[in-house]
């Protein structure tokens, strides 16, 4: 039976519970009722009632549902999370999906009226839990492909409306012109152009409306069990996503005008060790960053509980006691490397010209052991050697169209050997002109080729290669990566989906220019860093952990020894 202070304690940690008073907390606590899940029970079931509500004490829960037959994933959760919220905020609403146990879990339960009477003493607790569902409903319709297997969104946001009504007060208030030309066409409407102008600028200004429509709803606030995340986006012309590990966040912060504290929105700031991730004119800020900070903090406790728990262990071990097993849902998972997807196979022809060419000679990305390699994009080639192509092709059509000239003249040839060896010197011009054109093209493709970027287990490699030239090598290990984004710039980017990352290694940055689908070379890059640098945590820990233990199970099998002297020097 987990007692009334230590609910408290536990309750006290959640944002959900932000702004209670002790005796709030206190009655909280007496409501709540005491359940234990073996592994693999099923909690609630999608479609069900809808008559609880429930906070994760210890273990961990997945959620799933289920659409036609195939069942999917929605989240796991564990320990001081809470879920089952999200049917309780509409009244005789059923369960949206599955909740299953996924190790042994202990919950703490609030009925529907007990959740209902909080509402009513609370009333304030209703902004932190639309905010919650908001977050989930969004992650749950937006689903983006670049999340971790493991990887849960706890908060997500977009800019408050009131940035869209801004932004788009001047197109609206600019139709009052195409409103008074058609009131001219209507008072004489002999002069069609006043309709055909007032057309014209009504379809601007609604196309216009319209994108700044999208363009507002195209920035994300994301908070996950791994990362803080800002996702910004201006169709065809720009895309990028900064981000940092949450364990690298040094502190939260909030700012807000008069007006913003009016209409309770404001930016929350994220301070991170390479500078800061801030999330613009978010809607409630202030309960935003207590989310924010909940997970934070829950990230360090977690750290620390861990190694507190490792540090026993390693003593035990010197003092040759049995280990216990870990408690329910203690750690959680090390984010993996997602495995490459297959490359696509290629016809006969387009084999075999490029195994003349060399196996990767082409390739955007392909794979090298455990390392990835990713080149710029082939747009980027056309546009660098399109004059070299254009002259290359033209100099051999007009080779061709000598030779096709020269068949149709009997006394003339491209090579005659009639009183001697002679060329035409048209068609000889021509050819020779298209040695250097091709040579200048092929210089163009091997020096494209040449520059690549290359993501190892412990390294990433920026190699610039001159043909017959100098060679530039760039190299960072993946622990002294402190930051990671990405952006997509101009028409041509957006189209073809290729852009920059920038990674921040100490003061300096490097840059993965040009590469295919920034937003998965990041996510590789960040990947790899963070279980690289899991690994040499892990590594030093353990190490020090296991001179710490050495010293500690030293004195324990000391302490008789020490005793005994002690009373030998009292005799």
């Amino acid at each position: 039976m987990i007692e009334t202070a230590a609910r408290i304690a536990f309750l006290k940690k959640i944002h959900l519970f932000h702004g209670l008073k002790d005796a709030e907390f206190t009655a909280l606590a007496e409501e709540l009722d005491e359940r234990s899940c073996a592994k693999g029970e099923v909690i609630f079931q999608q479609n069900g009632k809808a008559d609880a509500f429930y906070l994760i004490y210890g273990g961990s829960v997945q959620i799933t549902r289920k659409v036609e037959k195939k069942t999917s994933t929605l989240a796991t959760f564990v320990k001081n999370d809470y879920f089952g919220e999200m049917a309780l905020a509409t009244k005789n609403r059923r369960r949206s999906a599955t909740a299953t146990a996924l190790t042994d879990a202990t919950l703490l339960v609030l009925s529907r009226t007990d959740f209902e009477k909080l509402y009513k003493r609370a009333p304030h607790i209703k902004i932190n839990l639309q905010l919650a569902i908001r977050s989930r409903q969004l992650a749950r319709k937006l689903q983006f492909k670049w999340l971790g297997p493991d990887e849960v969104i706890y908060f997500l946001a977009r800019k408050h409306p009131i940035v869209l009504w801004e932004k788009i007060a001047l197109p609206v208030l600019g139709m009052a012109a195409p409103l008074g030309l058609f009131y001219m066409w209507l008072r004489t409407p002999q002069f069609t152009i006043f309709a055909l102008m007032g057309g014209i600028i009504a379809l601007i200004l609604l196309v216009w409306i319209l994108w700044l429509w999208l363009d507002w709803g195209n920035d994300y606030y994301i908070v996950t069990n791994q990362r803080v995340v800002w996702l910004e986006k201006v169709i065809g012309i720009y895309d990028s996503r900064q981000e940092s590990p949450i364990g690298s966040v040094v502190s939260v912060g909030v700012e807000s005008n008069q007006f913003g504290k009016i209409l309770d929105y404001g930016h929350v700031i994220v301070r991170t060790f390479v500078g800061k991730i801030q999330f613009t004119n978010v809607d409630h800020p202030t309960e935003a960053a207590k989310m924010v900070e909940e997970y934070w903090g829950r990230t360090k406790e977690h750290a620390a509980g861990i190694e507190k728990e490792a540090i026993k262990n390693a003593i035990r071990k010197r003092l040759g006691l049995p280990l216990p097993p870990a408690p329910p849902g203690f750690g959680e998972p090390t984010p993996q490397a997602k495995p490459a997807a297959a490359p696509p196979k290629l016809s006969a022809g387009a084999a075999a010209i490029i195994k003349f060419l060399g196996t990767d000679s082409l390739k955007l990305r392909y794979e090298v052991g455990d390392s990835v390699v990713y080149r710029k994009h082939w747009i980027v080639l056309v546009m660098d050697a399109w004059l070299p192509v254009v002259c290359t092709l033209g100099t051999l059509l007009l080779f061709l169209a000598r030779l096709v000239q020269l068949a149709y003249i009997p006394e003339e040839a491209f090579i005659s050997l009639q009183g001697g060896f002679s060329v035409d010197a048209w068609a000889g011009a021509f050819f020779l002109s298209l040695l250097p054109f091709f040579g200048w093209l092929a210089y163009r493709v091997a020096d494209w080729s040449n520059d690549k970027f290359e993501v190892t287990n412990d390294q990433i490699v920026d190699i610039d290669r001159k043909p017959l030239g100098s060679e530039t090598r760039n190299a960072a290990p993946l622990e002294s990566i402190l930051g990671t984004f990405y952006e997509r710039k101009g028409i041509l980017g957006n189209i073809f989906n290729f852009g920059t990352v920038y990674i921040t290694v100490g003061g300096n940055k490097m840059a993965f220019e040009d590469v295919i689908d920034p937003a998965s070379v990041q996510s590789d890059i960040d990947r790899r860093r963070m279980i690289r640098s899991a690994k040499k945590k892990e590594s030093e820990v353990a190490a020090e952990r296991d001179r710490i233990a050495e010293w500690l199970a030293t004195y324990h099998k000391s302490q008789q020894d020490f005793r005994d002297e002690e009373k030998r020097n009292q005799k």
